[in-house]
Order: structure tokens, then C-alpha cells, then sequence
């Protein structure tokens, strides 16, 4: 497909794309409906061999025939039904996984901070249930265009070579049907979209009442949480109904609609069969039509509900549509060199608050381990994230001359790694939560941060599953195995953030001398209210009130007596290298 013409925030793309499965929906689609036809030929000359029967004019025999007939001609138009079916899900399913790799890929593009803002429990609707309407609509259409408008077409024609005149006053009711769907569509969207807003809703509250069950029963607010999540569902319960409402009522008022014309076949058609009306009909020929119509008035208020299941899917289309567009190639990692880090001036507030700190200044170079630290919420893991630059900074960040908010996306994940204080583990073994699907071997980074031993002393070794959040493990545990993933993938500039909040001080010990083997050739930004090892650190960065001071531990030690005294009660008085 030429790239113009592959636009994923258009709905022609995915017919485009899926042309050989719609080529087979069209070939078995007119066999299908023009087989259905012959239906009610059928029909009428089975009522019409009963009455000859009857009569003494015509045999059982030539019925047997007919129904014989019938049945075979009826298994044929069901195996083109059957494949017809076939081809059309086939598609669907396609769209629904191109669709969902398209959406999943830009989401994975999307920085942290935006998906925070989008929110889980709306990211998840979007990307199950919006992409599900979205797919099931396209697919309801393409069969609707066979079972339904090309049907149509040959019941349409087939009535008219019966009887012009009556069925032009039969063709009168149908399109009211059509009329009132489209008079629906805005009460339709409406209930769509604040059901669509409720599902996200109760999506949410649902992962908050997982993830913070224990916390709720250990503050006995259970009954709190409870209240509010039966708000979200009674929510969602109530716009269900509506839209489902509008989803099941309306059909049945459609093919009333429709087969308000039977009055006139009753009437008219009747008028034929004596002789008096515009045509001379038999019982054949009365039977073939009524069916004719039935089946067509039945079509037609399928093409009413068409309507309003397009409109259902509009609504998810309008949501998802803006994350709908051809993902940015991913260009190779190519991890620079080790070059200086300039910080000059840096600055960080949200938008509309006052700055959480500002004016820090440091120069880092290659193997330097910096040390950040400071009371609690002063603006530590704050000043980590700054470097991920998924909100614009004041001041200067450069790495090698280049500042690192005019870098693309790609190059700063090639110079920035990051591990914040709350290890991301996947319900993946131990491997593959440190090699993420790279080459290489994870016994080497287990055993940097001490980590070896304890996983092989599990049942599985290092295809132990972590769980997910690695719940399956200790919290030191899953902190090692996030500082393992991290240093497997290395990158000239390191943010730690916390890693060794949950171990005991012999572990951490052997973790910070591999650490800073492992650091020669890198500049670690080392985000700790541990003290231990910061008198071996480069520079230390204490914050405090907005503010960060930057310089050696003995210099922090004689200018701030808060990092004095902090770093003192943690080693026992002495002011000393560990």
C-alpha cells in the first residue's frame, strides 16, 4: 500500500488492507443472497403443488421433487452463507489486531506523565473495548452490505416483476424505518459515549481496589472504598441499560415498521388471486410475494439496526481515533559514548505551582557516582524524573553539548536509564524480566546485585515467574531484580532511584562496590536516604525547601548540619568513610 494511502485514522484503510478477505466475502456474499431467491420461488410452487395436489391435478411425486429440490438449493445457499461468514469474522479479527498494534504501539510512544494523565482504567477501555466496537461495527457493515443490501436489491426486483403497482405501495413503510434510525442516532451516541465513560470508570476503581486492597484492610476503610466502587458499577449498571435500551428495543419497532405493508398484499394480493385486482396471480405467485415481502421487510429493519450499531461504533471510533495514526519508526539504539554532564541553573515546578527546586548547578564526568538526598517530598525522585524530560525543565541539561530536551525520544532512552523507587516487574520469569527479550546473560547482573544465590535457590531457578509487580518475591528481591534489569541495559547516565531502600546493610554493600565497578565508564545519579556509602560518592546533592547544595560529603558535612546530623544517626555518630 502506498504510504499516502495508509492512514490508520482512516476507516478506508482497513478495507484497503484487507481487500482478499472482502474479495471472498463478495464472491460468496452475491451467491449467498442471490441463492436466497430462490427461497421463496420455492415456496410459492410447493403452495401451489399442495393446492394442484388437492385439486386432483398434480402427484406427490412432483412435490417430493420439489421439496427435494428445495433442501438442496437451501444447503448450497447455507455453504455460501458458512464461508461467506467465515471470511467476514476473518476480517474482523484482522482489524481488530492491526488496530490494536496500531493503538498499542503510539500508547507505548507516549511518555509516562501523558499516560498517567489519560489513566489506566481509560487506556484500558480504549484499548479492548473501543477497538473491539470499532472492529465488531466494521464487520456488522460488510455483512449487512450482502445479507442485507444486496438482498434487498433482488426482493426489490423480485416484487416488481410480480406486481409493479402493489409493490410500490408496499415499498412505502420500509424506509420509515430508516428515518427513525437516523432520528436516533444522537440519544444512541449519547448513551454510547456515558457508557463508554463509566466502563473507564469502574476500570479504574477496579485496578485501584486491587492494587490497594491490603491497604484498605489494614486501615479498616474498606467500607469507604466499597461505597465508592459500588457508585462507579451502580454507574455503569444504569448507562448499560440505557445503551442497551436503545440496542434492543429499536429493532423490534423497525420490522413493525416495515411489514405494516402486509395490509396491502392482504388486501391487493388477494384481489389478484380473484381476478380483480392489477395482476392475475395464482397461489404460487400470492405466496411467492407475501414470503418475498416478509423476508425483505425483515432485511430492511436490519438495515435500520445497522444504522444504529454504526453509530455505537462512530462513538468508540471518535475516542481511539486520535491514537490512530502510523507509529514512528523506531530507529536502532545507538548508545553514545561517555561523555561530561552539564547541569546548569535547573530548575522544575508543575504548571502553576511553585518550584519544587531550582538553581542547581554540577558538572559530572565519567565514572563519578553523584549522591541525592534530603528530608522527605523534598523534590529528590522529582529531580530523577527531570532527566526523563516528560515535563519541560528550567535551566540547562547537557550531556556531551547536547541538551537532552532537544534529544528525540529515541536518542534520550539511548543516554538516559532510569529505575524509580517502585521496581516495574511483569509476570515474567526472572530472565525475562532482566533481558527483556535481549540477548545475554542474566547470572551476570543477578550476581551484581546479589541477587545469584537466592534465585537459585528457587524451585525454578531463574525461570521462576516474579509475578506480576514481582509479588512473588521479597521486597529486596524485587528491588535487585529491577536494579539487574537496569544494569543489563546500559546507558552512559543512570538515575537510581532508591534501590536500596528494602535491603540489609550487608547486601547493600555488595551491591554499591559492584555498582561502582559497573560505573567506571558511566556517571550514576544515586537517589538515597541511606548515607552509608555517600562519603565514597563523587558529589553529593542535598535538597531541602526548593533548594539543593551541591558538593563533597566533608564539605556538606561543615556547611549543612541537617546532612550532618541526618548522615551521623545513621553511623552511629562518626563522621567517617564507611
Amino acid at each position: 500500500m502506498k504510504p499516502e494511502n495508509n492512514r490508520p485514522d482512516r476507516i478506508l484503510t482497513y478495507f484497503r488492507q484487507e481487500w482478499l478477505p472482502i474479495l471472498f466475502t463478495t464472491i460468496f456474499g452475491l451467491l449467498y443472497n442471490g441463492g436466497l431467491l430462490a427461497g421463496p420461488w420455492f415456496e410459492g410452487r410447493l403452495a401451489q403443488c399442495l393446492a394442484d395436489i388437492l385439486g386432483g391435478s398434480d402427484t406427490a411425486a412432483h412435490m417430493v421433487v420439489l421439496a427435494l429440490a428445495y433442501i438442496a438449493v437451501t444447503l448450497l445457499v447455507q455453504a455460501a452463507r458458512f464461508v461467506k461468514r467465515f471470511y467476514v469474522r476473518r476480517f474482523a479479527n484482522n482489524i481488530n489486531r492491526i488496530m490494536k498494534g496500531v493503538l498499542y504501539a503510539n500508547l507505548l510512544r507516549q511518555s509516562r506523565s501523558a499516560l498517567e494523565h489519560e489513566g489506566a482504567g481509560e487506556l484500558m477501555t480504549k484499548a479492548i473495548s473501543d477497538v473491539d466496537d470499532c472492529a465488531e461495527g466494521m464487520r456488522k457493515f460488510t455483512t449487512e452490505v450482502f445479507d442485507t443490501g444486496v438482498a434487498l436489491v433482488g426482493y426489490v426486483v423480485m416484487l416488481f416483476v410480480y406486481d409493479w403497482r402493489l409493490a410500490l405501495l408496499c415499498l412505502i413503510f420500509p424506509p420509515i424505518s430508516y428515518i427513525c434510525a437516523e432520528l436516533m442516532k444522537k440519544p444512541v451516541q449519547r448513551a454510547g459515549a456515558a457508557y463508554k465513560k463509566a466502563a473507564s470508570a469502574l476500570s479504574t476503581a477496579t485496578l485501584d481496589r486491587a492494587r490497594n486492597a491490603v491497604t484498605y484492610r489494614i486501615y479498616g476503610c474498606e467500607d469507604v472504598r466499597e461505597e465508592r466502587y459500588e457508585e462507579a458499577l451502580d454507574n455503569y449498571e444504569k448507562t448499560a441499560v440505557r445503551a442497551n435500551v436503545w440496542q434492543s428495543a429499536l429493532p423490534p419497532l423497525y420490522l413493525v415498521m416495515s411489514n405494516l405493508s402486509v395490509l396491502f398484499i392482504l388486501w391487493f394480493g388477494a384481489k389478484n388471486v380473484l381476478g380483480t385486482g392489477w395482476r392475475a396471480w395464482d397461489i404460487a405467485a400470492f405466496t411467492t410475494f407475501l414470503s418475498c415481502f416478509v423476508k425483505m421487510s425483515t432485511k430492511s429493519s436490519k438495515a435500520a439496526k445497522l444504522f444504529n450499531s454504526v453509530q455505537r461504533a462512530e462513538v468508540s471510533w471518535k475516542r481511539i481515533r486520535p491514537l490512530m495514526k502510523t507509529p514512528e519508526a523506531l530507529a536502532p539504539l545507538e548508545i553514545p559514548s561517555a561523555q561530561t554532564l552539564d547541569v546548569s541553573q535547573l530548575s522544575f515546578g508543575y504548571e502553576g505551582d511553585a518550584p519544587v527546586f531550582e538553581n542547581l548547578s554540577f558538572t559530572a564526568k565519567p565514572g563519578d557516582i553523584i549522591g541525592v538526598t534530603g528530608p522527605v517530598a523534598c523534590g529528590k525522585s522529582t529531580l530523577g524524573r527531570t532527566f526523563l524530560c516528560e515535563q519541560p525543565y528550567g535551566g540547562s541539561i547537557r550531556f556531551g553539548g547536547k541538551e537532552l530536551s532537544a534529544l528525540t525520544p529515541r536518542e534520550l532512552s539511548s543516554t538516559v536509564g532510569y529505575l524509580g523507587h517502585d521496581p516495574e516487574l511483569w509476570n515474567d520469569t526472572v530472565t525475562a524480566n532482566v533481558l527483556c527479550g535481549d540477548e545475554g546473560d542474566a547470572w551476570k547482573y543477578l550476581s551484581m546485585t546479589a541477587l545469584d544465590g537466592e534465585v537459585r535457590a528457587m524451585e525454578e531457578g531463574a525461570e521462576t515467574v516474579a509475578g506480576s509487580s514481582g509479588v512473588r518475591l521479597s521486597g529486596g528481591q524485587a528491588q535487585r531484580l529491577a536494579l539487574a534489569r537496569t544494569l543489563a541495559h546500559p546507558r552512559p547516565v543512570l538515575i537510581l532511584d532508591d534501590p536500596f531502600s528494602a535491603l540489609d546493610r550487608s547486601t547493600e554493600d555488595v551491591v554499591f562496590e559492584n555498582l561502582k565497578a559497573y560505573a567506571r565508564d558511566r556517571i550514576v545519579l544515586l537517589i538515597s536516604h541511606r548515607l552509608y556509602h555517600f562519603p565514597e560518592m563523587s558529589q553529593i546533592i542535598y535538597m531541602e525547601d526548593g533548594k539543593a547544595t551541591t558538593g563533597t560529603h566533608e564539605a556538606l558535612c561543615a556547611s549543612i548540619p541537617a546532612y550532618r546530623a541526618l548522615y551521623e544517626s545513621q553511623t552511629g555518630g562518626a563522621n567517617h568513610e564507611a
